[in-house]
């Protein structure tokens, strides 16, 4: 019998990403979108209250754990994690996390109109944004949702990420979430092109990566999820050279792996060193970091139309930065090998700064902030406000920014934990399981469809 071999990659992909991150959409303009927005969150009803634990419904406190979990045993739960960890100003602390250890779908298909690939957007309803409807893939949902534990309707437009046989696998790749707020948590991120006619939901729309560029430029419109996604694009990127060639970055990961000794352990929420926990939330006398606390949710445009759930919250704004510089003429990034309680493998690169700063108050600054917090708009290339995973954080958002850099406020000898490497290079670790997190991936989905263009005047 005889095989046809197929080619192992797509040698057309990276041009076709490039087209569509040119264009205007054909299904609707850009300047319309957020009419279409404003009606889709004027089509439904949406209501998110805060509680006291006690009124939260089929979720409780275990009485030896003290850890919070749902009755079914699914969806997630918020434990205790205590962390040993051998450099930095932190050297142990304990925290809740939260523990979900089943792997959710973040998933977009696309299609070609007009001879340009367009995207399947959803207007999604979160309890944890601050506008409650942002735009999330075409599936966004964990094991326990697209099983239907709620017993509610079925997750819309599951079918191509399950059956191989309604769309063409671009890419599928397991990547980490917040390994601060996360216990090892990791998603598929997948683009699927579909080959037939695709349904439209009235909640869906068809958008070209340029018009999601355009709108990753508004505070708060494109959700992480979708921003996770975008960043695993393959881009092909042209670049002449670099600072250090693919295999020495990678054994830069592999040696800052090594180097750091991160101890973690899984332990009861109850009676955490630093926590207090009353009827309505659970956080620290000091105010830093976050505090869990429950809410009460209504939207009509979900799977389950009502349910309460535990949500962690920030105690204060987060910034998230990348450095650039040209180095011999190509831009480069300055990136951190970040090591996070809950990664699955030690470390991921991040951006050259990731903290909210009201956090380190009384304690040594991490290295660049300053710079990063001091940086005129003439250095700015980029700026804005987005929304991290609304599912699980309320309100929790981060300024992220591309801020230029010379050598005296980025020099090229730098402090341990800290590398160059260009767009395109990063780019294509993010092609991989846990080597960029998810703060550097909103970064790179913004490269990646142009939202920040580092060559544009600031």
């Amino acid at each position: 019998m005889s095989v046809a071999l197929r080619p192992r990659a797509d040698d057309v992909l990276a041009g076709r990403l490039a087209r569509s991150a040119a264009a205007d959409g054909s299904w609707i303009s850009t300047a319309d979108f957020p009419a279409w927005l404003e009606e889709r969150r004027r089509a439904h009803h949406f209501k998110v209250e805060r509680i006291p634990f006690a009124e939260l419904d089929g979720w409780s406190f275990a009485e030896d754990t003290g850890n919070l979990a749902h009755r079914t045993g699914r969806f997630f739960s918020v434990e205790g994690l205590s962390v040993t960890v051998g450099e930095g100003p932190f050297r142990h602390w304990e925290q809740p996390i939260i523990r979900q250890p089943e792997v959710g779908i973040l998933g977009l298909v696309a299609k070609e109109f007009d001879g340009v690939l367009h995207f399947l957007m959803q207007a999604k309803m979160e309890p944890g944004n601050r506008n409650l409807l942002q735009l999330s893939p075409t599936v966004q949902a964990t094991r326990s949702n697209y099983t239907k534990v709620h017993k509610g309707a079925d997750v819309k437009y599951l079918e191509y990420f399950t059956d191989p046989e309604r769309g063409r696998v671009v890419f599928d790749v397991l990547q980490s979430e917040h390994g601060s707020w996360f216990y090892r948590k990791a998603n598929r991120n997948v683009l699927v092109e579909a080959l037939d006619q695709v349904p439209q939901d009235d909640d869906f729309c068809w958008l070209t990566l340029g018009q999601i560029g355009e709108l990753l430029r508004l505070d708060n419109v494109v959700n992480m999820d979708s921003r996770t996604v975008i960043a695993c694009f393959p881009m092909g990127r042209s670049e002449q050279g670099a600072l250090l060639p693919d295999a020495a970055v990678q054994s830069w990961v592999t040696l800052e792996r090594s180097r750091h000794d991160v101890v973690v352990d899984r332990v009861p929420l109850a009676g955490l060193k630093d926590w207090e926990r009353d009827e309505n939330s659970l956080g620290r006398p000091d105010g830093r970091f976050f505090e869990l606390v429950a809410v009460s949710v209504e939207a009509g445009s979900r799977e389950v139309a009502r349910w309460s759930q535990p949500l962690l919250e920030p105690t204060g704004p987060a910034v998230a930065a990348f450095l650039v510089r040209r180095i011999a003429g190509v831009h480069h990034l300055l990136v951190s090998a970040r090591a996070e309680a809950g990664f699955l493998d030690t470390i991921e690169l991040g951006p050259t700064v990731q903290c909210d700063p009201g956090n380190w108050r009384d304690v040594q600054a991490p290295p660049f902030l300053d710079t990063v917090l001091q940086a005129g708009p003439e250095r700015v290339v980029y700026e804005a406000l987005h929304s991290e995973e609304g599912g699980r954080f309320l309100h929790a958002e981060i300024r992220y920014l591309f801020v230029r850099a010379d050598e005296t406020q980025a020099p090229l000898d730098l402090p341990p934990g800290f590398q160059w490497v260009t767009p395109g290079q990063l780019n294509d670790l993010a092609g991989h399981a846990h080597y960029v997190n998810v703060q550097a991936r909103t970064l790179l989905a913004c490269l990646n469809s142009g939202a920040a263009r580092l060559d544009d005047p600031a």
